[in-house]
């Protein structure tokens, strides 16, 4: 038997309903593994051993009793941006070190109530802002593939936790990219969700019309173990659409022939990396191959996608972060003369560079005589690249993208200028904006360091998605590449 970190969160949910192996096995290998490899990755904020193997234990005992539980004794790593009861949510922020939520994400308990076991928070950048994981407070996570270079962001931490073999499978966010970016840059797969697929309840708010909850995984049937999961309809999230949940496993084998796969060729041709160029170009052979049908589609306002984005985004951080005042919870910069100068310390104190940068910048777009210039016409050239996907959907089924204009950048080789550092999610920010689902899959390697091909499709079309996703697995090994650590 194939050592149990090796194992995919299919073999191991199987294995553990068959009682093959138990659950707490299963949980104590992925434990000895963060002990001996998180040193050179720093993707944790917190490992929950006892309460993983307590919840382990618990899951061997339903099992025996005849309980049947989709994630039976699936490890989980979660982005420390989803409450867990009682457990730390930093966001990778000093200004909540020391904030325990009273209450658990919505996505969290669904796995967890399907016998997935929280093995622990990962790192991020602070408040989910960045492309790289370089901005947290508690210092950035490593790339597994190359220790001096970024694993992408926000949720850096979760990808590189998978890619490392210290969990089969994770659960991220999304705003602008923050799930497919890292999963290109570290080897793996990730989900971004259709908008209202998946429950926000219990996820710190970045900006609240984009973000998005979904799973990273080291292949596609994982992913789709997953969603089937933590997607539906929730009550206590008045964005969660009420969307009937099919069983994506069960679809992956269906025929692909004659699905239309779009490529937008006007809108790669600046900026994109010669190897990555290569790798997305290999990539769609093997979709042809696969029988499916390429066509050029027509994406015209995706040039203003980057602009449009933190336009948007910054504005709604500006409002979603007002709430940390050194009030209610969080840092409070008690030695202050006054309420105003308590507000501006702990802000000050509380804050990284980053955070600071996207607040001014939202606050100034929102601000008296400034609206309508900005945010106002930025909601409208979003609007208008909405209304570009759903043309280009007419005539295809899946739009391919490269997931990033490049591999994995050397840590701090753009943190010093960040118009280079927001340019990392110009191929992955349109589908947040438009609110429709991408796929990320590894796509092979570029100078020893993986590359990325994203697919998007129709709101709610995540089963398309999978299908083509498992396809084009089927006929490559690049998912199965692992780093050496």
């Amino acid at each position: 038997m194939a050592s149990l970190i090796e194992l995919t969160a299919c073999e191991i949910a199987a294995g553990v309903q068959r009682q093959d192996f138990s659950a707490e096995e299963v949980v104590s290998a992925h434990l000895e593994r963060i002990a001996a490899v998180e040193p050179k990755v720093h993707a944790w904020r917190s490992v929950l051993s006892t309460r993983a193997l307590e919840r382990a234990r618990q899951v061997d005992s339903l099992v025996r009793s005849g309980s049947v539980l989709p994630l039976a004794g699936v490890p989980v790593a979660v982005k420390d941006i989803l409450h867990i009861e009682g457990v730390p949510t930093t966001c990778g922020s000093r200004i909540l070190e020391d904030y325990r939520p009273p209450y658990t994400a919505t996505a969290v308990a669904r796995i967890e109530q399907a016998g997935a076991i929280s093995l622990g928070k990962t790192n991020l950048d602070e408040f989910a802002m960045g492309s790289s994981t370089e901005n947290s407070a508690y210092g950035p996570t490593l790339n597994p593939w190359d220790t001096t270079r970024v694993p992408g962001g926000s949720s850096g931490g979760s990808a590189a936790a998978v890619a490392a073999a210290m969990a089969p499978v994770a659960l991220g966010t999304d705003t602008g990219g923050s799930i497919r970016q890292p999963a290109a840059l570290c080897g793996v797969v990730g989900l971004k969700p259709t908008y209202g697929r998946v429950s926000r309840y219990g996820v710190v708010a970045y900006a609240s019309s984009l973000d998005q909850v979904g799973p990273i995984a080291r292949d596609v049937e994982d992913v789709a173990l997953l969603a089937s999961q933590v997607c539906g309809r929730d009550s206590r999230d008045a964005t969660s659409a009420p969307h009937d949940v099919p069983n994506f496993r069960s679809q992956l084998g269906d025929d692909v022939s004659g699905l239309r796969i779009g490529i937008p060729w006007p809108f790669l041709e600046r900026g994109l990396d010669a190897g990555v160029l290569a790798s997305f170009r290999a990539a769609l052979a093997v979709l042809e191959n696969a029988g499916m049908r390429l066509l050029d589609v027509a994406l015209p306002h995706l040039d203003y996608a980057i602009a449009t984005y933190y336009l948007v985004a910054t504005a709604e951080a500006s409002s979603n972060l007002a709430r940390y005042d050194g009030v209610r919870y969080g840092l409070r910069a008690g030695e202050a003369a006054d309420l105003l100068s308590m507000y501006g310390e702990t802000r000050d104190r509380g804050f990284g560079p980053e955070v600071k940068r996207r607040i001014i910048l939202g606050t100034f777009v929102l601000s008296s005589g400034y609206y309508d210039a900005y945010y106002l016409a930025a909601q409208k050239v979003r609007t208008l690249i909405r209304r570009d996907f759903e043309i280009a959907f007419q005539a295809c089924d899946v739009i391919a993208l490269p997931t990033t204009p490049s591999p994995a950048f050397r840590l701090g080789e753009k943190t010093a200028d960040p118009l280079k550092m927001y340019l990392e999610d110009v191929f992955t920010v349109p589908a947040n904006l438009a609110g429709i689902p991408g796929l990320s899959l590894p796509s092979g390697l570029v100078r020893g360091l993986p590359a990325g091909l994203q697919l998007l499709a129709r709101p709610f079309d995540e089963t398309t998605l999978f299908r083509a996703g498992h396809a084009y697995q089927a006929r490559t090994d690049h998912h199965r590449a692992r780093p050496v650590l």
